[in-house]
């Protein structure tokens, strides 16, 4: 099924972007997983929309509701389903959609693939906000994560041509803005609202670290980590590209400059530098795992764009109206921690079933 994922923990993630509710069902938590609700409704408010004046003004509480497998705080190990029910929904902004697609958009690809039973409202299945549910799966994971030592932490990386600088150490969670230096984080901040003043809108990367992973997670071919990180930071719209490491950089260095030469540390195996990211042959080797992901800018912008009416084929200027991110880069990045936090524990549930 596209909307599930994971082979030792199963996430499946349903509803639209206008439908009552969105939710999510996780299969595989064992018994017994404490869950902090609170930090989980915390974790939750920094992919909600309407916080500032670089989101988009659409007001949702975004605190999910759980209908099973828990007991009062505590995984019952049997499948957990939460919903998050839509609240601030406007459909009547999309409805000339339903003839004439926006560009950038999966409008014109639903018409063709579902032959117009699609919900269009908002993007429907397409849209950004079922990047709530995955929250609510990873916010939960990344609890147990952290109860085995393994820490995930992210930032944006930049913001249209504007880069974040000095090294990405600790969690920018608790900021604002989740950038390393703030002066960098003013001038992506400045962008992304002239972008927004000009009917306009701008793309980014983030970048994300995960430490306290042992050496030995993951599979060769089509199980390695990189597979299985990349399958669900897919699954988050507007994703456009991921690297791993030095990425697509390491083609342009000698095999002496990329090759991660080893050393002892403390008593442990460790590499001189993290060229390979962290995954070796698609296997941990116990450095950090590093990767960073592109988003293209919001698809939806106020300017006028050229588009065709599907019902008379022909010619016609399309005007997006509604609610939408100038840019959706700040609040992707709690999504690339929650996408990397089940794929992690999905291999490491499974390296633990092989011991």
């Amino acid at each position: 099924m596209s909307s599930s994922y994971g082979e030792n923990i199963r996430l499946t993630i349903f509803g639209q972007s206008h439908s009552p509710a969105i939710g999510m069902t996780l299969e595989g938590l064992p018994a017994g997983c404490e869950i902090d609700f609170d930090r989980l409704v915390r974790f939750m408010q920094r992919r909600a929309p309407g916080k500032n004046s670089y989101s988009t003004p659409r007001k949702e509480g975004d605190c999910p509701e759980f209908l099973c497998g828990v007991k009062g705080n505590i995984s019952c190990g049997t499948p957990l389903t939460a919903i998050i029910r839509n609240t601030d929904t406007r459909s009547g902004d999309y409805s000339k959609l339903r003839v004439v697609p926006r560009p950038g958009h999966a409008d014109y690809t639903a018409e063709v693939k579902y032959g117009g039973n699609q919900d269009y409202a908002g993007g429907g299945h397409f849209s950004g906000r079922l990047t709530a549910p995955l929250c609510i799966a990873g916010g939960i994971i990344l609890q147990q994560l952290e109860k085995m030592g393994i820490t995930v932490i992210s930032r944006i990386a930049s913001i249209g041509k504007i880069p974040d600088s000095g090294e990405l150490l600790l969690s920018t969670a608790d900021k604002d803005f989740p950038v390393v230096s703030d002066v960098q984080g003013e001038k992506m901040k400045e962008l992304i609202l002239k972008a927004k003043s000009n009917g306009d809108s701008v793309g980014g990367v983030v970048e994300c670290k995960v430490t306290g992973l042992p050496a030995g997670i993951g599979d060769p071919m089509f199980g390695g980590m990189e597979n299985r990180i990349s399958s669900i930071v897919f699954g988050i719209p507007a994703v456009k590209g991921i690297e791993f490491g030095a990425g697509f950089g390491a083609s342009e260095l000698y095999g002496s400059e990329n090759n991660d030469e080893f050393a002892v540390y403390g008593g442990k195996i460790v590499t001189m530098t993290n060229n390979c990211g962290g995954i070796l042959g698609g296997i941990t080797n116990g450095m950090p795992l590093s990767f960073r992901v592109g988003f293209k800018p919001t698809p939806s912008i106020s300017k006028p764009q050229h588009s065709v009416n599907l019902e008379t084929l022909t010619s016609e200027e399309l005007i997006v109206t509604g609610r939408h991110d100038p840019c959706i880069v700040p609040r992707a990045v709690p999504c690339v921690e929650a996408a990397a936090a089940i794929a992690v524990y999905d291999a490491v549930l499974a390296r633990k079933r092989e011991l």
